[in-house]
């Protein structure tokens, strides 16, 4: 069986397809329960699983309502009057002018950034090539694998800044951003998915006025801020106008299995990524959307994860750094400091091995996270010039916290012994 390029190209080794994978491996070979530490599985927050149980059970005891999500495709965009209903409540919580032109659903995030990102990047028609810009690596390791053509992608190395308590922070390296004409648009996510980085108002404005100089979109990924799920451990507002694509996603609010994006744009992208829905999938799914309509409509989606699922993640990252300094006091390390996501960046100095083979010692232990080399795509020159990117991983706090104690101490004891020559 021969296949495409672009067959070749999307079943092909990718870092994402490992940790979907890793999701699903539940059981060690020995039988033991693994450790799930790398995935993006959102924690259980009961209030928000009541309340979408009470509107589920409504929906099925209600004929209108299960018709309406049953029995008609929406279109290509989302359900009319549920847009008509966002562009009112996001437009109010943020003060944006929104109408339901700005706004398009997808069936999920990825597929989201898969229609964006090759809306911009790849082949022009006049033969020239661009590339999607990534300010700041390390970024999502879902990106890397986007691209219909290869060289999609290019990246910048952060400034690193050393912090206090084994803490450090990257910052955008604005004297070193490979600008250039064949950039099609910048993208970023905020908070940053894997470091659990703010990229600061003033780097934001920054990259927003290169973008305009340029003529290019700038695109943030909203999948862990506010104004839902709003898992940040520090101020950030969101930040969007008529040049910017902000996107948001259920998934990190407790409906990862839903599938459901949302992109802010100005209409005429928005006309654009309608057209691709209505040929990649025919119509996005009504089922998140009703799951949160009341919710939306009342604004208790802004109340709960203000107040609930922001406080909720902020004691659990906080344990989890406890734990880390605790485990982790007598071996050379550093964390990102942790400011919002649901993630802890670990970095090992030094690290006599690559963090794929770090990866693969702990989960032979039962500890499964994310090897660090898979979120530095882009980046120019050959991937051993800068050791850093081999010596990070990413690991989730999301779980409870007697499970995420127990997976630091064996990454902490497995980092000790690699140290140590073991």
């Amino acid at each position: 069986m021969r296949l495409s390029l672009f067959g070749e190209k999307l079943t092909g080794k990718a870092g994402i397809l490992s940790l979907m994978d890793d999701l699903g491996q539940a059981v060690a070979d020995d039988g033991r329960e693994m450790i799930m530490m790398g995935g993006g599985n959102p924690g259980l927050f009961p209030p928000v699983q009541d309340a979408l149980r009470r509107r589920l059970a409504q929906i099925a005891s209600e004929p209108t309502l299960f018709h309406r999500l049953m029995d008609s495709y929406a279109p290509p965009g989302g359900d009319a009057a549920f847009l008509r209903l966002l562009a009112d409540r996001l437009g109010g919580e943020l003060g944006w002018p929104l109408s339901a032109d700005n706004l398009c659903l997808t069936n999920g995030s990825q597929s989201a950034f898969f229609m964006l990102m090759n809306l911009f990047a790849g082949d022009l028609a006049d033969g020239r090539r661009r590339k999607i810009l990534l300010p700041l690596a390390p970024e999502y390791i879902g990106y890397a694998d986007l691209g219909i053509n290869d060289d999609f992608f290019i990246a910048a190395r952060p400034d690193i800044e050393l912090l206090p308590d084994n803490l450090f922070k990257y910052h955008v390296d604005f004297a070193h951003l490979p600008l250039s004409d064949d950039i099609g648009a910048l993208c970023l996510s905020r908070p940053t998915n894997p470091t659990g980085n703010l990229v600061t108002e003033e780097e934001l404005q920054k990259i927003d006025q290169i973008a305009q100089q340029l003529d290019i979109p700038l695109i943030i990924d909203g999948a862990y801020g506010p104004p839902f799920p709003s898992l940040v451990h520090g101020q950030a507002r969101p930040y969007w106008n008529e040049r910017v694509i902000f996107c948001l996603s259920l998934s990190k609010f407790g409906l990862p299995s839903i599938r459901c994006g949302i992109i802010v744009a100005n209409p005429e992208i928005i006309r654009h990524i309608r057209a691709m829905n209505a040929i990649l999938a025919l119509s996005p799914s009504k089922f998140g959307p009703m799951l949160i309509e009341d919710m939306l409509a009342s604004g208790e989606i802004f109340r709960i994860s203000r107040d609930g699922l922001r406080p909720f993640y902020r004691g659990k990252m906080e344990a989890a750094l406890d734990a880390a300094r605790r485990s982790c006091a007598d071996a050379p390390y550093r964390i990102h400091k942790p400011e919002g996501a649901f993630f802890l960046w670990f970095c090992f100095p030094g690290l006599p091995v690559s963090s794929l083979e770090l990866y693969r010692r702990l989960k032979k232990r039962g500890v499964v996270v994310v090897s660090g080399h898979y979120f530095f795509p882009g980046l120019p020159g050959d991937p051993s010039d800068w050791p850093h990117s081999r010596e990070c991983i990413r690991v989730t706090y999301a779980q409870d916290e007697a499970t995420t104690r127990r997976g630091i101490e064996i990454i902490a004891e497995e980092t000790r012994a690699i140290f140590n020559g073991r």
